[in-house]
């Protein structure tokens, strides 16, 4: 096989590379900035009562940070384990929707395909949308759920161990970074007129429905008002494309993933 020179790499090489390259550094900077956000969860945990031991299992294990906290502060308000347990499941139910997303883009199966459903969260998900093919979709998506897993369970243990000094989430402004890092990663997201009206939508019904529903219930209400936005968006272009002929509607993404 005849090994590449320098001078065989052209310039297309160069701009792959590049874009490989950027989705990395803004993976593992999300990966860095959310994990951070442990620091609480692993404070507040110990605070309510939790063991060093059961609060890195739920990080290890559950690894949903909204779900964990949802858990946490059920049995900290003195709510049973249980009734904690329904509400961080039903916060995670958004991680449905994300898979199905996800699934075709991935195409894993076996033991990766449960590594891989472990590692869907809000930051692996919106990286696999934040980029411009499919290659870098999936670059995307396992590099920011490994930073994530990983910066996420060591941000838990040091929380847990300096429970004293961390008991207030608020006291670094912890308890913001991980919304700011997911508008950050939604933001170049926000180009169209259609992506506008999903965003407002979205936060329109989980505004509206925070105050008088479980958590929970909001953040899957809103996915489910905006996945309706989307199948009504499809069903109206496909309507008149179905009557021209020629093309293959399939086309320019066959040609992207090869």
């Amino acid at each position: 096989m005849r090994k590449r020179r320098i001078s065989d790499i052209g310039p297309g090489t160069a701009a792959r590379d590049g874009a490989r390259s950027k989705v990395v550094r803004d993976a593992l900077g999300i990966g860095v900035a959310t994990g951070t956000y442990g620091l609480s969860f692993g404070a507040l945990a110990t605070s309510a009562g939790l063991s060093l031991s059961q609060t890195c299992a739920l990080s290890l294990l559950m690894f949903t940070g909204a779900s964990q906290f949802a858990f946490v502060g059920v049995v900290a308000a003195g709510g049973a384990p249980l009734a904690g347990a329904a509400t961080a499941a039903l916060l995670g139910t958004r991680n449905a929707l994300y898979g199905l997303h996800l699934s075709p883009l991935l195409r894993v199966r076996g033991v990766k395909r449960l590594g891989g459903a472990h590692l869907v969260i809000d930051e692996s998900a919106a990286m696999s949308l934040n980029a411009a093919s499919r290659p870098l979709s999936r670059l995307g998506f396992w590099t920011a759920g490994l930073a994530v897993f990983a910066c996420w369970n060591l941000a838990t243990l040091l929380g847990a161990l300096g429970a004293h000094l961390l008991s207030d989430p608020a006291v670094f402004g912890l308890d913001v970074v991980a919304p700011a890092a997911f508008v950050a990663l939604m933001a170049p997201r926000l180009r169209s007129g259609e992506a506008w009206r999903a965003a407002v939508l979205g936060a329109g019904v989980a505004l509206v429905l925070l105050p008088v529903t479980p958590a929970g219930v909001p953040v899957l209400l809103a996915a489910l008002a905006v996945t309706g936005l989307a199948a009504w968006s499809v069903r109206g272009e496909r309507r008149p494309s179905g009557r021209q002929a020629g093309g293959h509607p399939h086309g320019a993404a066959a040609e992207e993933d090869r």
